[in-house]
């Protein structure tokens, strides 16, 4: 008595399951590369935004950074937020941008915070626990996630 069995054979069920292993070995670092890429994007993007806004609103409020009353003199994330968001109090000038953007690379709620330095030789150590940094006596500003972000 033979019966028809129509099916696979548990080799050519094990080999799909090979062939299926080494496309997703292949594909899924592809894929995570991507969004790393992604994400530095985003970053560089923000960066990019963020410094040239900057740069108009020195040259619109003689070179004071938002939220300073001096060249030079210190500044809160309160007021910087403020100056940048807001229509400014000379000319009507701003809003610069609508809302602090996030770093992309920080999680929580310190990715649109900002960490204030005045030391002209200060450097970012990616340790400062927040999304971006600015030294407000050189005016530079960088991403602050790690160490290799703050060359952006």
């Amino acid at each position: 008595m033979e019966t028809d069995r129509h099916g696979f054979t548990v080799m050519e069920v094990f080999m799909v399951i090979v062939i299926l292993c080494i496309v997703a070995a292949v594909a899924v670092p592809r894929l995570s590369h991507a969004a790393e890429e992604n994400r530095t994007s985003d970053m560089v993007r923000k960066l990019h935004l963020l410094r040239s806004q900057l740069q108009l609103y020195k040259a619109q409020h003689a070179g004071l950074l938002p939220g300073q009353e001096v060249v030079g003199g210190d500044v809160n994330q309160t007021d910087f937020i403020e100056a940048m968001t807001a229509r400014s109090t000379v000319d009507g000038y701003g809003p610069y941008i609508n809302q602090m953007p996030e770093n992309p690379f920080v999680d929580g709620d310190r990715a649109d915070d900002i960490t204030f330095v005045s030391d002209v030789d200060a450097v970012p150590t990616g340790l400062e626990g927040t999304g971006w940094w600015l030294n407000t006596a050189t005016g530079r500003f960088r991403a602050c996630d790690s160490k290799f972000h703050t060359a952006y």
